[in-house]
């Protein structure tokens, strides 16, 4: 049904090509499922644009043939013959639900909008029935309130399962899924997917599905395209892949992916331990009964409450990581910024080596707030685009009132960037000349340049691919084995946290629901919300 042959596309930009795919060919069948896998720059992005017709103008297309059901795709077709082709025979789920839906329009409207576009005759009335109808066929409970929900009045999962049902609204025989379940926790994710699986068996509809992830796209494809560098490494059934890879590249991207497991990654062998104390008997934070709401304004129906933590307590020692698991509006991020003096809380208390964070003067809470550091979760959005590498990983030397310029300064930058595997010379380039693993490590430079007693990641690998995030969460297990920092770290992926963590928290709803060392949580978790999560995670090799 949908035939690529020979695919080559290239950028021209500032008088040179960028050669971003290289001869891809692959042939899909109704019903049937093809996951594109591939890091970033692998060409995934370039396809998928290739396929809907969007690509920029500055590409150059070449390919010996394409076809969706019979009709030519790579030729020279006008904008209109492209929306005839986009109404009824290919459709787009694409990655982030906050960025693809309006924040101001309704969920309803925004569903009926695409059903005016594809169906322009339509009455009005009618197309509030089929958008009504489509978010029900995507297993929207109350379809009545989400269709008159704001996206932000939704949950992570229900938004992708509305981008879903516009991408019905034609009934096509593909849907071009675009890492549809990035930041997502497992148990969202698993239900996503499960639905994309009933909409091919319901359906018969084909789904290309893009993705970074080699254990969705085992246990959710029938084929596996493998990309690097614009070109094919690999294709053929799933299960092949995954369990006899014959390109050294696939056997790598099986070996990052991250696994469960009740006991943290060892440090690299060799490296100097820390020479504070681990744990003196007193824990570094405490945090008591914590509280936060926030008040939106909805229009003329009044405000909006959202409870974002709900009593929350939890205590992390000193040299020791302490991960706190969660889906999207769990609240992990509102404790994060509450532990590192960003917000504060509406009740509770949080403490650092016996400083109070949350109590006192103004000047002595800024004073224990210097003990902590924020590593944030986009290497691409955090770092200032003008600013040298040096004057981003100096930002919190001259927060303090501390110089930053001279012997002492340059040593400790030095000494951080060393410390976080990056060229000397890296110091004297921009982020935009840096990779997203390389900008990742500025970030983590940036953050242990003071050293902190503590270092706060809210989601720090998630951003990244997933050879890259087995090279941070190795380089943030050896700089806790050599400096003794602890660490906050915030995620939606268990599996991730499992590999970093001593003890584990889990969050659901502004509430932690299960708590203890990571191999009770993992191994005898108390609520059914974890062992949800850890039924949900996705297994590379499915049997």
């Amino acid at each position: 049904m949908l035939s690529v042959q020979g695919l080559s596309v290239t950028y021209l930009k500032g008088g040179t090509q960028i050669h971003a795919v290289d001869d891809v060919s692959f042939e899909l069948g109704r019903g049937e499922r093809l996951a594109i896998i591939g890091e970033s720059g692998s060409g995934k992005s370039t396809i998928t644009q290739a396929l809907l017709g969007v690509l920029p103008n500055n590409a150059v297309l070449r390919a010996d043939g394409g076809e969706l059901d019979g009709v030519g795709i790579f030729g020279d077709l006008t904008e209109r013959q492209w929306n005839e082709l986009r109404r009824g025979r290919i459709a787009y789920v694409p990655q982030d639900p906050n960025v693809a839906l309006d924040p101001v329009v309704r969920i309803g409207a925004q569903i009926e909008e695409a059903i005016r576009w594809n169906e322009p005759h339509v009455e009005t009335l009618a197309r509030a029935a089929r958008a009504a109808e489509l978010l029900d066929a995507v297993g929207i409970d109350d379809v009545d309130r989400v269709a008159r929900a704001y996206p932000h009045q939704v949950s992570g999962g229900q938004r992708q399962r509305v981008l879903i049902a516009i991408a019905l609204v034609g009934d096509p025989e593909v849907i071009v899924a675009d890492e549809p379940t990035s930041g997502l926790d497992v148990a969202v994710q698993k239900r996503v997917l499960d639905l994309l699986d009933e909409i091919v068996e319901r359906s018969r509809v084909a789904i290309v599905l893009i993705t970074h992830d080699l254990a969705v796209a085992a246990g959710r494809s029938d084929r596996i395209l493998v990309l690097e560098g614009g070109r094919i490494v690999e294709q053929g059934p799933s299960d092949e892949i995954v369990t006899a890879p014959e390109a050294a590249y696939t056997r790598r991207l099986l070996d990052s992916v991250p696994v469960l497991r009740t006991e943290k990654l060892a440090p690299t062998p060799g490296l100097p331990a820390a020479t504070v104390a681990r744990d003196d008997g007193s824990p570094l934070v405490v945090v008591d009964d914590l509280h936060k709401t926030y008040v939106t304004r909805d229009g003329r129906r009044g405000k909006t409450v959202t409870h974002a933590t709900r009593g929350v307590s939890l205590t992390i020692d000193r040299g020791t990581t302490y991960g706190l698991v969660g889906e999207s509006g769990s609240g992990k991020s509102t404790i994060a910024r509450i532990v590192a003096g960003i917000d504060r809380p509406d009740a509770g208390a949080v403490t650092i080596s016996g400083g109070s964070l949350t109590a006192g003067r103004r000047s002595e809470r800024r004073t224990v707030a210097r003990r902590v550091q924020y590593v944030f979760q986009n290497p691409y959005g955090s770092l200032d685009p003008r600013q040298t590498i040096r004057e981003i990983i100096a930002e919190p030397i001259e927060g303090r009132g501390e110089p930053v310029r001279g012997a002492t300064a340059d040593a400790r930058i030095r000494e951080v960037v060393d410390a976080v595997g990056l060229p000397a010379d890296t110091v004297g380039r921009r982020p935009t000349e840096l990779s997203g693993g390389q900008r990742q490590r500025v970030a983590i430079a940036r953050g242990i340049v003071t050293r902190p007693e503590l270092l706060v990641l809210d989601e720090p690998v998630s951003a990244l691919d997933v050879s890259v995030q087995a090279q941070i969460l190795q380089l943030l297990i050896d700089l806790q084995h050599e400096f003794g920092t602890s660490y906050l770290f915030i995620s939606h992926d268990l599996a991730v946290v499992s590999e970093l963590s001593d003890r584990i928290g889990v969050l659901h709803a502004g509430e932690l629901v299960d708590e203890g060392s990571a191999a009770d949580v993992l191994g005898n978790p108390t609520s059914e919300y974890t062992r949800t999560l850890l039924d949900s995670i996705p297994d590379p090799l499915p049997a």
